[in-house]
C-alpha cells in the first residue's frame, strides 16, 4: 500500500463513472498527482473540488501503478472568485495549464510555490494589474522547468547584455536592437519587465503573453492538449477588453 497526505492545489476535475471524479492536484512534495474521489460529483463535494482551491488530500493505492483513491478536505476556497470574469479566467487557465503540462509524480517545488503565489495574487487583486505580470512569469517558469526555458541573459547575435528587445522564435534566445538588423519583423518582442523586473504597462503585459504563448504552443501543446489553449484565449480576450 502506498499513501501520501499533503496540502495540494486542485488543478483539474474530470467526471468518472456515475458519481465519481478523477482529480489532478499539485503538491509541493510529489508534484502533480491524480486520484479518484468517490462521490466527487455530489452536491457536498462540488464546492470542494473547484480548480484553484487548496485542499488536504489523502492518496491511497495498493501499488504505485494504480490510480489512487483520494479523499479531500477543503482548506481554502477560491469559489467566490468564479463570479468575477477576469479572476475566474486567470484561475481557469493557470490550473488547466498546470494540469496539462506537468508529468505526473515529479516534484516541482518551485512551480508549486509560484503557482500558489499567482493564485494568491489573483485573489488579492482581482483588477489584474496585480497578477498579470506574475502569470507571465509563471508561464516562463513552467517552460524552464520542463526543459524549454528561454535565454534572456544576452543577445544571441552580439553577446550584448543591454537593449535586449527581441526574442528569436526558433532558439528562444534574446536579441538586441543592434543584433536584430533586418530581421526585426521575424522576431518576437521582449517586454522590459522580463529582463529588468518591476511593474509593466498593459501593452508590455500583452507582449509578454504573446511571447510565452508562442513557446507554449510550439513546445508544450500536442493534439491531446490543444483544448487547454481555449482557456488561455478566454483570458487574453478578457484582458484586452478590460484595458481597451
Amino acid at each position: 500500500m502506498t499513501s501520501l497526505t499533503a496540502t495540494a492545489i486542485v488543478c483539474s476535475v474530470r467526471p468518472h463513472g456515475e458519481h465519481g471524479a478523477i482529480v489532478r492536484m499539485l503538491t509541493a512534495e510529489a508534484g502533480l498527482l491524480p486520484g479518484y474521489v468517490q462521490g466527487g460529483r455530489s452536491t457536498r463535494m462540488r464546492p470542494v473540488l473547484i480548480p484553484g482551491n487548496i485542499v488536504r488530500g489523502a492518496f491511497r493505492a495498493r501499488t504505485a501503478d494504480q490510480l489512487a483513491s483520494l479523499s479531500v478536505e477543503l482548506e481554502h476556497s477560491r469559489g467566490p472568485l468564479l463570479s468575477e470574469p477576469l479572476p475566474a479566467a486567470a484561475i481557469d487557465w493557470t490550473c488547466a495549464f498546470t494540469a496539462a503540462s506537468l508529468p505526473e509524480g515529479h516534484p516541482y517545488p518551485a512551480l508549486y510555490s509560484a503557482m500558489s503565489a499567482v493564485l494568491d495574487a489573483v485573489e488579492a487583486a482581482p483588477a489584474a494589474r496585480g497578477w498579470a505580470v506574475a502569470l507571465v512569469r509563471y508561464e516562463l517558469l513552467v517552460l524552464a522547468e520542463l526543459g524549454f526555458g528561454l535565454d534572456l541573459s544576452e543577445c544571441a547575435v552580439t553577446g550584448a547584455r543591454a537593449e535586449l528587445v527581441y526574442v528569436s522564435p526558433r532558439s528562444g534566445r534574446a536579441v538586441s536592437e543592434a543584433g536584430a538588423g533586418l530581421h526585426k519583423a521575424r522576431l518576437l518582442r521582449l517586454p522590459p519587465f522580463l529582463t529588468e523586473g518591476g511593474e509593466a504597462a498593459w501593452d508590455d503585459i500583452l507582449l509578454g503573453f504573446a511571447l510565452t504563448g508562442h513557446f507554449i504552443e510550439r513546445d508544450l501543446v500536442d493534439p491531446r492538449r490543444a483544448e487547454m489553449l481555449a482557456a488561455r484565449e478566454r483570458l487574453i480576450e478578457r484582458l484586452k477588453r478590460a484595458v481597451a
